[in-house]
């Protein structure tokens, strides 16, 4: 499916969550297939993921054309959804923000309007890094509303010595272009030729930049997030993951890329054995990292997600 560069990322409307005035940024690619709603990772928001176009063709574009009905969103503090309070207010002494128990709630609010529009059908899940210890935590919670689960890049459960304090990091923190770019080709092999579609983010980068509009003004410029994702990664690493996974009952996917640094082998292993489910699957895409969906590797990914959502894989 080639969609034009200058077309739409998709269908727009904003959320009031209950019994808040924060709002969130819905992302609909109309289908008449199931839901598939995508749950994004720590620093970048669903503009800037399923929907980014590289050759005119965004993540969710291939889902769509595989008949499905995709949504996305951004978690509060990310993109085009609402900055809570915090993120005006000095970082230091105010503990993170945006944790995995608050932005479950933000999920549930998602899944329910989905499913009011859909009939009360099931939701399937597809997540990334961080994205996975909400969505666990979610479908755990309510095995009711969701189907299918696919864990990209998940973040699991590790026993590490000497982090910080997962309170003590700070509300909010900044990251650059530059910053990202670092963290996107740490994992890969220095021999190796770049993975990245746009090795040097040239439009990533200031797209990046212009989803939020105080980036501008920071010298030098950068995009301003919330805390509690990165502090939930700390505390998941440090033996205390932010869902059980035993709980997790829906038939889930695990893929990863060969170079994902945040979930080796031994990572998957451990949550294949943990997860509930009964139906469950670990597939590496080779030559590829914890950013797959920003890379070449990234047609596997697709292919393994959209087989998973089919039911046709195992």
């Amino acid at each position: 499916m080639q969609v034009s560069l200058k077309a739409p990322i998709s269908d727009e409307a904003h959320l009031t969550l209950p019994g808040s005035d924060d709002t969130l940024l819905l992302r609909h690619w109309p289908g008449k297939g199931d839901p598939v709603l995508y749950v994004h990772g720590a620093t970048f928001p669903s503009s800037l993921s399923v929907g980014y176009r590289f050759g005119g063709k965004s993540w969710a574009d291939d889902l769509n054309a595989a008949g499905l009905d995709v949504w996305g969103f951004d978690f509060t503090g990310f993109g085009g959804s609402s900055r809570p309070r915090p993120m005006a207010m000095p970082a230091s002494g105010v503990a993170p923000f945006g944790r995995a128990p608050e932005a479950a709630v933000q999920v549930s609010a998602v899944v329910d309007h989905i499913r009011k529009t859909r009939a009360g059908v099931p939701v399937h899940i597809v997540a990334h890094s961080w994205g996975t210890t909400v969505a666990g935590r979610f479908v755990a919670d309510r095995p009711d509303a969701v189907g299918r689960l696919v864990l990209f890049g998940p973040i699991v459960r590790r026993e590490l010595r000497g982090l910080p304090l997962p309170e003590s990091i700070g509300a909010w923190r900044e990251v650059t272009i530059a910053d990202q770019l670092k963290r996107f080709v740490e994992d890969v092999p220095p021999s190796h030729p770049p993975v990245l579609i746009e090795p040097d983010l040239a439009e990533w980068g200031p797209a990046y930049l212009a989803s939020d509009i105080g980036a501008a003004g920071r010298n030098p410029p950068a995009v301003r997030i919330p805390n509690g994702p990165q502090a939930d990664i700390i505390a998941a690493m440090s033996g205390q993951l932010a869902y059980d996974p035993r709980r997790v009952q829906a038939p889930t996917l695990i893929v990863r890329g060969e170079w994902d640094n945040l979930c080796q082998g031994a990572d998957a292993a451990w949550l294949t054995q943990a997860l509930g489910a009964s139906t469950k699957a670990d597939v590496v895409v080779p030559r590829a990292t914890h950013l797959m969906h920003l890379e070449h590797g990234r047609e596997g990914l697709f292919a393994a997600t959209t087989a998973w959502l089919a039911g046709s894989a195992s």
